[in-house]
């Protein structure tokens, strides 16, 4: 009997694989990845770009030198190993890539402060428990239109400051305390009776709740404004549109 379930349990934990790969080849997981590598090449190119400037710098500069005063075989190597050093000084400095998940800094505007949490998120997930997954999947599906709210908004806003609060420091915090628990402690209870990992999951619920919250105010803060400019061009304008021109009848 012992052995029958032994064997359902991990045709179950099987299945449970199988099936949140499939998911994660759809919805928000796909689309945050799709926007993960779209940043990723972005930073690549950016690197590529300064690169080939550096080089052209250089390769000016020896001209323009050499133009002025020979500077010999010896000038020309030392020419060619600075290229190849700031090349490779540039081209292998700390950036994205694969590092550990690092959350925005609090200085970013606002649009590019969302384009780094998305990426904190998208890199957060895979330590998480499936609940916590489900939870940052839903907050990175909101992410593309949060941005696009908030990157109109001006950063002192309350609005806009309650949402970079929270992308900046609180839920980036939340994880990270959880990723100091050791994995033997996060199943015991607390006072209230809650797992860290339910723990976990109710803070991750209420940042999204809270964002969608934030979103929901600045959109309806759009619309009214939409309404209001609609409401004053047609008192101002309505009865100044010309008359259509009236046709003689006819005979």
């Amino acid at each position: 009997m012992t052995e029958i379930n032994d064997k359902v349990e991990r045709a179950l934990a099987r299945f449970e694989r199988v099936t949140r790969s499939l998911d994660e080849r759809r919805g928000p997981v796909r689309d945050a990845a799709r926007r993960e590598r779209q940043r990723l090449n972005a930073d690549l190119r950016a690197r590529a770009a300064r690169v080939g400037i550096a080089i052209g710098l250089i390769s000016i500069a020896t001209i323009i030198i050499g133009l002025i005063t020979p500077i010999g075989m010896f000038g020309f190597f030392a020419a060619v190993g600075l290229a190849i050093g700031i090349a490779a000084l540039l081209a292998f400095a700390p950036g994205g890539g694969r590092a550990a998940p690092q959350p925005p800094s609090a200085d970013l505007p606002n649009g590019e402060m969302v384009q780094r949490f998305d990426s904190f998120v998208y890199r957060s997930r895979p330590a998480l428990p499936a609940p916590a997954q489900a939870e940052l999947d839903a907050i990175s599906a909101a992410l593309p239109t949060l941005k696009q709210t908030l990157q109109r908004v001006d950063a002192l806003d309350p609005n806009a400051q309650d949402a970079r609060r929270l992308m900046s420091i609180h839920l980036p915090g939340l994880i990270e305390r959880y990723a100091r628990v050791p994995a033997a402690f996060r199943s015991e209870r607390d006072g209230e009776g809650l797992s860290v990992d339910e723990r976990l999951v109710e803070g991750l619920s209420a940042s999204r709740a809270a964002l969608h919250e934030i979103n929901e105010r600045l959109a309806r803060a759009d619309v009214a404004a939409f309404e209001t400019q609609g409401r004053f061009i047609k008192s101002r304008y309505a009865d100044e549109a010309p008359q259509p021109a009236q046709l003689p009848p006819r005979d």
